[in-house]
């Protein structure tokens, strides 16, 4: 009867061991499907394509321009509020101040100097 006692805690055991066994495997599986690891699995992000952008300066197209030589160029007053830029995308020119991405940049430029 010894036998048969020990055979039936042997055999919970094995049962209790499995069932630690599985709740691991599937803590592994959750933690590696939510890990972000580039190139196993997803795609490596690029960096951001830069937007180029064309304004009407002195009666003719000029660019294509970066944001940062728009905001040089509304830092220098050649750009103003009713100065007309497309970029890609764009079906029309549109005014400067109609393009939030503009009215941005304008809001980033700093003041003139002030003259003492």
């Amino acid at each position: 009867m010894d036998d048969n006692f020990l055979a039936l805690d042997k055999l919970v055991e094995f049962g209790l061991s499995m069932a630690v066994a599985q709740q691991m495997v599937q803590t592994m599986n959750h933690t590696l499907n939510n890990m972000q690891t580039n190139g196993v699995g997803t795609a490596v992000s690029a960096a951001p394509a830069q937007t180029l952008y064309y304004a009407i300066l002195d009666g003719g197209q000029a660019g294509p321009f970066s944001e940062q030589e728009i905001s040089r160029l509304i830092a220098s007053k050649q750009i103003l509020k009713d100065t007309y830029i497309w970029k890609p995308g764009l079906s029309n020119w549109l005014l400067a101040e109609q393009l939030p991405e503009v009215l941005r940049l304008v809001a980033l430029c700093p003041p003139p100097v002030p003259k003492i």
